[in-house]
């Protein structure tokens, strides 16, 4: 029974390892390499466990992108800036701002107020 216990291997130990040499070679620690890695080490282990091994490391996997090229993360632009870029007239002046205004206090918000006029909007076109 001493022998025995004498085999065993601190799998999660080993994997550490592993991923910490892998780091310093400048390589990606990647689940399938690490197994074949150890495998041949004659350590036998899970893809789930060193998952959660490099997980604890601070490892985290890349979020896989659908489709071809990754787009730039572009700012979401609110409703008003929306309704402004496709038809803003030349100038705003102060007496446009007012009656905007009025218009917003009449909805309850200018979020209302841009509600309403979207709606609008697509009745028109």
């Amino acid at each position: 029974m001493a022998d025995a216990k004498a085999k065993e291997v601190n799998k999660s130990a080993e994997i550490r390892k592993v991923a910490t040499s892998m780091k310093a070679k400048g390589e990606k620690p990647r689940p399938v390499t690490i197994i074949a890695t150890l495998k041949k080490q004659g350590v036998e282990v899970s893809s789930p466990q060193v998952s959660m091994v490099l997980k604890r490391m601070g490892f985290r996997p890349q979020r896989r992108r659908k489709g071809g090229k990754a787009k730039a993360a572009a700012p979401r632009a609110t409703a008003a800036k929306k309704i402004l870029r496709a038809k803003a007239p030349a100038k705003i002046s102060v007496d446009d701002l007012l009656a905007a205004k009025k218009v917003a206090e009449k909805f309850g918000s200018a979020d209302n107020a841009i509600k309403v006029l979207e709606a609008l909007k697509r009745f028109e076109g």
